[in-house]
């Protein structure tokens, strides 16, 4: 029955290449949200240490802006998650695309 087990890594790489684990995670009452911290969260996810669920419920975000981070890590990386570059990303993508 070890199938049915879910598996668990103590710890992820992070996006600067680094072992990230639970306590290295940005804490619950995070307001500012940096690049970094944005990115972390997103390889937390990505790698299984914490799931979609938990990740929502233990920062207080909603589906649409994790998703958004996820998405952005995935087009730009972490330059994607600046807030104030995301309009040049959101063009660059749609160029790609267009041609």
């Amino acid at each position: 029955m070890i199938e049915n087990q879910k598996f668990r890594p103590a710890q992820v790489i992070g996006p600067l290449g680094e072992p990230l684990t639970l306590d290295d995670l940005p804490p619950r009452n995070t307001k500012r949200w940096v690049v970094r911290r944005k990115a972390e969260v997103v390889a937390a996810v990505n790698g299984g240490l914490l799931t979609l669920e938990e990740v929502l419920d233990r920062y207080a975000l909603t589906l649409e802006e994790f998703a958004s981070w996820q998405r952005a890590v995935d087009r730009s990386g972490m330059q994607g998650l600046r807030v104030t570059r995301i309009q040049h990303y959101r063009d660059l993508y749609e160029r790609q695309f267009k041609y």
